[in-house]
């Protein structure tokens, strides 16, 4: 659904123009309606549109909550959880907390995942993405899964 990367700009209240492409994607997936949250594992955010989101909030609902690991990622993924809307400019407001914990300033990339989009400041994108780059394990770091896929 979601695939590409997209270099934008937030405004001073925190508002993000989302590019044409998502914005229709958004638009049939969800009417607008989205939830945005943290990636507990980079210092990025996660929008998904509301039908997605709420398959996932189910599952994650399921673990045991007496388990740790699996409370933790319940308080992360569903604690920071915040109901967004497209308006009528295609922007949505990206709460406080969520902009601060993923250090967003004005220049943000967008990236395509699939069923969702990641949000990163352009600075921690492109820590990561050196990072990516500069990985001296190579294709023996890739899940076994992807090991058999051709290209």
């Amino acid at each position: 659904m979601f695939r590409g990367i997209h270099s934008v700009n937030m405004d001073a209240k925190g508002r993000l123009a989302v590019p044409a492409r998502f914005r229709d994607l958004l638009g049939e997936a969800s009417s607008g309606q989205l939830v945005i949250t943290i990636d507990p594992v980079a210092r990025c955010l996660a929008v998904y549109p509301l039908p997605y989101w709420e398959e996932i909030q189910a599952k994650i609902e399921k673990l045991p909550s007496l388990n740790p690991n699996a409370k933790r990622m319940q308080r992360l993924f569903i604690g920071h959880a915040s109901d967004c809307e497209l308006d009528a400019n295609g922007r949505f407001l990206i709460p406080s907390p969520l902009r601060a914990y993923a250090s967003l300033e004005k220049k943000l990339i967008l990236l395509g995942q699939g069923q969702k989009v990641e949000i990163w400041s352009d600075d921690n994108w492109q820590v990561q993405l050196d990072s990516m780059l500069d990985a001296s394990d190579g294709l023996e770091s890739l899940p076994e899964e992807m090991q058999s896929l051709s290209f």
